[in-house]
């Protein structure tokens, strides 16, 4: 795949030019061409370019040229005795963390490094993003802030598809991982019909429909997501409606909905286009994976996982088949509690007891 990023603004969607075909007239071929043109997104709007939107974050360069913002937290990396690159989630920022404590932080010698993936806040979109990329952005990230041979990767939520994709395509480069609340996708072949079918079933239509047009037709996710003609919302989790079980989600929710939080979220994640982030991310996660997470190998480093068993968002039976597949995930599971884990009190400094006490 060609990842190479050219300096203009028309460069990230391309189509092949619509022939008529033998047989076929003209508005055949023209009615091809209008459908084509409907479904394109809209090109992004990259940082600093012409009308777009400033550039305010520290970022660092990517080995196909592209820019990743990042901002990090802890202690000092050259005094660091353990650094972390931390992959937010779904509507996340390089803002986003474990919330560990300072003094914790600082009792273990922890660097911590959040960052922009491509196409959300600062960063730059990357029309080619996959979960390959993904683990290349983190690898590239520690390469240019000097983090050494080998680091630690946390992901949250939909934000895992990188961790994943870390213990995959560069293991030797990985000291140890934790996964957070990891999304699923329903169509890994380790899932058992029957169970990943069942579950599926229990999102709302909108959300099924969202999801087998991610994976069956990622090209027209953008049109689809943006048709407000539909009869269901294409997305509970896109517009915050899905149903959340756990009185704790639910809460933080619906304060951070009254004080602006959650529209302040979305309005930095997209501001260069809701394709390039959102969009993009559903194309990704739910698409057709290079490799079955379940089939993975054991990796040469500790992998933790936590999961709440009232997560409204992130199915508990499919997560539990998946840590029952992979005897070398340490599996935590937290009774009583949801999808938001970096609201749990005192988590995010139990997760680095966990990794580096």
């Amino acid at each position: 795949m060609d990842r190479s990023v050219s300096g203009g603004r028309g460069y990230y969607y391309s189509a092949a030019p619509v022939g008529t075909g033998m047989g076929m007239g003209p508005l055949a071929g023209q009615l091809g061409e209008w459908l084509l043109r409907a479904v394109q997104p809209p090109a992004p709007t990259p940082c600093g370019s012409p009308g777009g939107p400033p550039i305010t974050a520290p970022r660092v360069r990517m080995r196909d040229g592209r820019y990743l913002a990042y901002e990090e937290s802890g202690v000092p990396k050259e005094s660091a005795r353990f650094k972390v690159v931390f992959s937010h989630g779904f509507t996340g920022s390089r803002l986003d963390s474990l919330r560990a404590s300072p003094e914790v932080a600082e009792e273990l010698g922890v660097y911590m490094v959040g960052f922009d993936r491509a196409g959300y806040g600062e960063s730059d979109p990357n029309p080619g993003r996959s979960v390959e990329t993904a683990a290349q952005d983190m690898e590239d990230l520690a390469d240019a802030l000097g983090l050494g041979n080998k680091f630690h990767v946390v992901g949250f939520s939909l934000g895992c598809h990188a961790v994943w994709g870390a213990l995959r395509y560069i293991p030797e480069r990985i000291a140890g991982a934790a996964m957070l609340a990891p999304v699923v996708n329903y169509w890994w072949p380790g899932f058992p019909a029957e169970l990943a079918a069942r579950e599926y079933g229990r999102q709302e239509r909108g959300d099924q429909w969202a999801l087998r047009v991610a994976h069956h037709a990622p090209g027209i996710i953008h049109w689809w997501m943006e048709q407000s003609w539909l009869p269901l919302p294409t997305s509970t989790v896109v517009v915050n409606t899905t149903y959340l079980p756990n009185k704790r989600d639910a809460e933080i929710r619906r304060t951070l909905t009254a004080d602006g939080t959650l529209r302040k979220k979305r309005e930095m994640a997209t501001q260069q286009g809701i394709q390039e982030s959102y969009y993009r991310d559903m194309a990704v996660m739910f698409g057709k994976w290079e490799f079955d997470p379940m089939a993975l190998p054991e990796p040469p480093c500790p992998v933790h996982l936590w999961q709440g068993d009232e997560d409204g968002l992130v199915p508990v039976a499919l997560q539990r088949h998946v840590a029952g597949r992979l005897g070398w995930v340490n599996y935590h599971e937290l009774p009583g509690t949801g999808h938001f884990l970096s609201a749990v009190p005192g988590l995010g400094d139990t997760v680095l007891r966990t990794l580096f006490g």
